[in-house]
């Protein structure tokens, strides 16, 4: 689950549905980078300059549920939903589930599942305003690469002339 979050951190919601089923269908991967421990090479996963990659159905089912239900959210806050993108996804791990599988000869082993906590923020994606041109902003854009001394020098300049 975490690594399908990873991959669609950032995305457009449209593209990240048309990801999701591209990976249900096996036609793109989702590459693991982390938590890659045994996982097999994908040569799908190239493209992501990485090696290692699955599909991972049942996370691709959750996570699309997920974003289908915040986008419903987005729309009863009349955002508009063709500019919604995937903000931030944050997995964490859930108390573990406990139940016991019974084995040949009398023994018994523990049977747990591993479940997780999932969010999802859906932002807006803002306008792109223009840099000005203005004298001003570069005079302020110069003083940000100084550090305290010499602004405050050149203020006391500025002062007496």
């Amino acid at each position: 689950m975490r690594e399908v979050a990873a991959a669609l951190t950032g995305l457009k919601l449209t593209k990240a549905y048309a990801y999701l089923s591209d990976v249900s269908d096996h036609k793109q991967v989702i590459p693991f980078r982390r938590f890659a421990g045994g996982v097999g090479r994908a040569s799908q996963a190239k493209q992501f300059k990485a090696t290692q990659g699955r599909w991972p159905e049942k996370s691709v089912k959750f996570i699309t549920r997920l974003l289908k239900n915040a986008e419903s959210n987005a729309d009863a806050k009349s955002l508009e939903l063709e500019d919604l993108y995937i903000k931030n996804i944050g997995v964490q791990q859930a108390p573990k589930t406990r139940r016991r599988t019974y084995r040949a000869h009398g023994r018994i082993n523990p049977y747990q599942g591993h479940p997780c906590h999932v969010e999802i923020i859906l932002g807006v994606s803002a306008e792109e305003v223009e840099r000005s041109k203005d004298k001003d902003a570069v005079g302020v854009s110069s003083l940000s690469s100084l550090n305290r001394r010499q602004v405050a020098r050149r203020r006391i300049e500025a002062a007496r002339a």
